[in-house]
């Protein structure tokens, strides 16, 4: 295997050189620096990188801890933490913890092992002391979800607002009888969603029915499911907010499989905006979350904290978009009224 003294022996420069151009190139000269990195090229030189760790007491490696790898949603927000992570000379070890605690604990041992400088977290099921305790520690910062009462740097959009605006949406287009299917209720994201939607029919006067409130999973099969519910009823809702577009999918085919139609019999709104959102039959009216967005400012503020910068900012709050698109049937009815002009 190669060793740094026959990089430094090739360029013909000290070992010391060779270590300043891998670790600080911009205190070598230019010349010195192609000169280097043309041998370390040629002669496929890796350093080793534990004896980097135990010199610099760096991994150069942060961990990302998601809670479901299946869910769509998590896939740019992901994308852009590595972005901004490679950008910056770090690597990114992912964990899937399954929405389990205990691994996701197991994944958090990696930090204690010191095998990454710090994490990102994407769940926030812990419980908030562990959380603190480790957070004194290691740089940490929380992207999507939060902990009521904490400190650890969090960024997300206000779900409170932007389940309000959907709602809000869908009263203003003559909806009284909405029902709303929730994500898992120990998700403080789920609390959030269900608070905003209650908050809408109740600024309009408008009876909040607790079984037009059914739980769901996340998942496309659990949206199926509690639309079945809701259709069974004697009086069923003829608008519905998802939690997420993913379940708002399953709500449209119960919907279709019931023989109705969506949104002229019952109007179905999601929230995420994941891609597939656009191309479904019909395209789901939803919230869009600046996904990207949230990964790159969730890692941008764990290098400051990795560099032992002071944050301005330990909430971040990042703008949302309401996305209208044809199953709320506003399009279907602006195109409607557009037809009466003619």
């Amino acid at each position: 295997m190669m060793k740094m003294s026959d990089v430094a022996r090739m360029a013909n420069v000290s070992p010391a050189t060779v270590s300043r151009v891998l670790r600080q190139p911009e205190l070598v000269s230019e010349d010195t620096r192609v000169k280097v990195l043309k041998v370390v090229e040629e002669l496929n030189y890796q350093p080793h990188m534990i004896a980097r760790q135990f010199r610099t007491k760096e991994t150069k490696t942060i961990l990302v801890i998601v809670p479901d790898i299946s869910r769509s949603f998590f896939s740019e927000v992901l994308r852009g933490i590595q972005h901004m992570a490679i950008s910056n000379g770090y690597k990114v070890i992912l964990g899937d913890s399954e929405n389990e605690l205990q691994r996701e604990k197991e994944f958090i041992d990696l930090l204690l092992q010191k095998q990454a400088d710090g994490v990102v977290l994407l769940t926030a099921r812990m419980e908030l002391s562990s959380l603190e305790r480790i957070a004194n520690q290691f740089p940490m910062v929380i992207a999507c979800e939060y902990y009521d009462g904490s400190e650890v740097p969090t960024v997300s959009i206000d779900n409170i607002s932007s389940s309000r605006k959907i709602m809000e949406h869908l009263i203003q287009h003559g909806h009284t009888r909405i029902a709303h299917i929730t994500g898992p209720m120990d998700v403080i994201l789920s609390r959030d969603r269900l608070k905003g939607y209650r908050q809408a029919l109740m600024g309009h006067d408008i009876e909040v029915r607790p079984e037009f409130i059914q739980e769901g999973d996340f998942s496309i099969q659990s949206g199926y499911d509690q639309m079945v519910k809701l259709l069974s009823l004697q009086n069923p809702p003829t608008a519905v907010f998802v939690f997420n577009d993913e379940m708002a999918l399953g709500a449209i085919k119960a919907v279709k499989k019931s023989g109705k139609k969506v949104p002229e019999d019952i109007a179905v709104v999601g929230f995420d905006n994941i891609n597939i959102a656009s191309f479904f039959d019909p395209e789901i009216t939803t919230i869009d979350q600046p996904k990207y967005e949230i990964g790159k400012v969730a890692m941008n503020l764990l290098l400051k904290l990795m560099n032992g910068e002071k944050l301005e900012r330990t909430k971040i709050v990042l703008p949302d978009e309401l996305i209208v698109r044809e199953s709320c049937g506003a399009k279907l009815e602006h195109l409607s009224n557009r037809q009466k002009e003619v």
